[in-house]
């Protein structure tokens, strides 16, 4: 694994701490963080709802909300439409409920995962026809569907398209497309998810019409649960979404989150990880496993006890059942991998079987590229078709590697490190040939190991509850706002550290001070001996351990080295 530690400016460090009067180190942190002033200080470390941008600096916005009201005025029946992931049915799950609490003739729609596929379908389309539907809000999806927007438009149905992927060449010709990646969209902030841009609709839909912001408010759950899950950026607008919708989470979830917390047996505050870890894969088991509908079902639950306590029940149960699948289907690849000459030789990864659970096939390849790293597509069949799931490495386009196999794809969709294909099972083989092809001719030696990027260098006497409780006030913590983390150099085992449960390491360092702090690395006693053997550098995270009452701060060791190593 690569170590690498990035630059401190110290004028900028030294300008900022006259300011602030705190540790140097945390304002080498929020430099590196784009906080540069007090005033920007205040910003970050307060998020405020005030801060969120005026919906209408949208593109497309203005045109969006105005056909919402004329749908209403004409009594017209609105469905809205999203994706069968947990951006998607959180972002159903907002627009359905606010706009149910303004309009009765609004319904939902969720595509199949099995027989519709990916994003906006022509079953979707002939579904909103037949049953009388003169408008689509379609969410997290859409940017891309072209053929089915005219095939819409043919059937005398429009379509607002709220999405958050990159468009192609030419927009879909829908009455109203918000996308803040289109090119001529000029609104302040790219990275907000699928639900995001939903409740962006939503905000300014309530601005037009003399609604209450608290009314949109109601949903930041919902919102929060979207970034976490997308993994999108946590900075600017979706730091605030995320902040006060972990609030609501945590002070007062919708009734149906609130079950699947407890169902989930999760005891105490939830932070992102918690809320990646906890709640998203639950929501995503509906999609994954059986049918996106039960989700959307426990997400917008009244709170009816029978019925709240069923779909929880429902979710936790298809979780349970995904997790059965992911390990098996994990271990049926690595032993193909491990097999196959080959493929152990090659710079990615292209694996296929027939057989394989396609609701988790992604799970799968972020499984594979944690064990090999190298960018990975794991492949199935469904309905006669390739399907796959692809994820990559640090710094390594995917999509665009993927793009140069386009003529061997059906269709293919998604972002620089994740991403979805479909093809013909002829297709197989030339594709994982050409797609290999590419990687090598584009992918760098460095970005095939591993990299451990550590913020800054912190001596292990500076670490104490006031520095860690600031710490804490940087959060919520995901891409663009990890949680930092330090290394020490030199330091040396107490004589107490020591191998628990054969495989981690129980740490006991001694400061300089004379002072003692504890820390716990997992998977890391075939380095015990190092450690032995004299003074080592550490990379870790600050943390804090409950155990009996005693809360003590500990670090999370992520990985250790000989000193004179570096």
């Amino acid at each position: 694994m690569r170590w690498a530690i990035k630059p401190t400016d110290n004028d900028k460090v030294q300008a900022l701490q006259q300011q602030l009067k705190v540790h140097p180190v945390l304002c080498d942190l929020l430099i590196k963080r784009g906080v540069e002033t007090y005033d920007e200080a205040k910003f970050f470390f307060r998020p405020d709802l005030s801060h969120l941008h005026d919906p209408f600096l949208m593109k497309d916005m203005d045109r969006a909300v105005n056909r919402l009201v004329e749908a209403m005025q004409r009594n017209e029946k609105i469905l809205v439409y999203g994706d069968y992931d947990v951006d998607g049915t959180t972002a159903i799950a907002t627009m359905y409920m606010f706009l149910k609490e303004v309009y009765p003739l609004v319904d939902y729609y969720v595509p199949h995962r099995y027989t519709e596929g990916y994003g906006i379908s022509f079953k979707g389309v002939d579904y909103a026809a037949e049953n009388g539907f003169a408008l689509i809000v379609a969410l997290d999806c859409g940017i891309k569907a072209n053929d089915k927007i005219e095939y819409a438009n043919q059937r005398g149905v429009d379509f607002i398209i709220c999405d958050h992927h990159n468009p192609g060449t030419e927009l879909p010709a829908a009455v109203a497309v918000l996308d803040p990646k289109r090119s001529d969209c000029t609104y302040p902030y790219k990275e907000l998810s699928g639900c995001g841009v939903g409740f962006k609709l939503i905000q300014a839909f309530a601005q037009q019409n003399g609604i209450p912001a608290e009314q949109c408010y109601r949903y930041l759950d919902l919102v929060c649960i979207s970034i976490g899950a997308d993994i999108v950026p946590i900075t600017g607008e979706n730091r605030v979404l995320a902040y006060h919708g972990l609030n609501k989470v945590n002070q007062n979830p919708l009734p149906g989150l609130q079950r699947l917390i407890e169902i989930a047996g999760k005891q105490g505050k939830l932070d992102i990880t918690g809320v990646v870890f906890i709640l998203a894969p639950r929501i995503n088991a509906a999609g994954r496993m059986d049918d996106a509908r039960h989700a959307v079902k426990l997400l917008i639950a009244d709170g009816d006890d029978v019925d709240t306590e069923l779909q929880a029940e429902q979710l936790n149960k298809l979780n349970a059942d995904r997790k059965d699948q992911d390990k098996n289907i994990t271990q049926s690849a690595l032993d193909m991998i491990a097999r196959d000459p080959v493929l152990l030789g090659r710079k990615s990864t292209v694996v296929y079987h027939p057989e394989w659970h396609k609701g988790v096939i992604g799970i799968v390849a972020s499984r594979l590229t944690e064990t090999y790293y190298r960018p990975t597509i794991v492949l199935t069949e469904s309905e006669g078709k390739v399907t796959g799931s692809a994820r990559s490495v640090k710094n390594f386009d995917l999509y665009e590697a993927i793009y140069e196999c386009r003529d061997l794809l059906i269709q293919f969709g998604g972002h620089k490190y994740a991403a979805g294909l479909t093809m013909q099972p002829e297709n197989v083989t030339a594709f994982a040939e050409r797609f290999n092809e590419v990687v090598c001719s584009r992918i760098t030696d460095d970005q095939l190991v591993p990299e451990l990027e550590i913020d800054a260098e912190l001596q292990p006497e500076d670490i104490n509850q006031r520095f860690y409780s600031i710490i804490q006030q940087m959060a919520p913590f995901g891409p663009g706002n990890m949680k930092p983390v330090f290394i020490s150099r030199a330091v040396r085992d107490t004589g107490w550290s020591k191998i628990v449960k054969e495989e981690h390491i129980k740490f006991s360092l001694r400061k300089k001070d004379g002072g003692v702090i504890d820390g716990i690395g997992f998977r890391m006693a075939d380095k015990f001996n190092l450690l032995k053997a004299g003074p080592v550098d550490i990379v870790y995270q600050i943390d804090e351990n409950e155990w009996q009452g005693n809360v003590s701060l500990q670090l999370m060791v992520k990985d250790i080295r000989a000193a004179e190593a570096l």
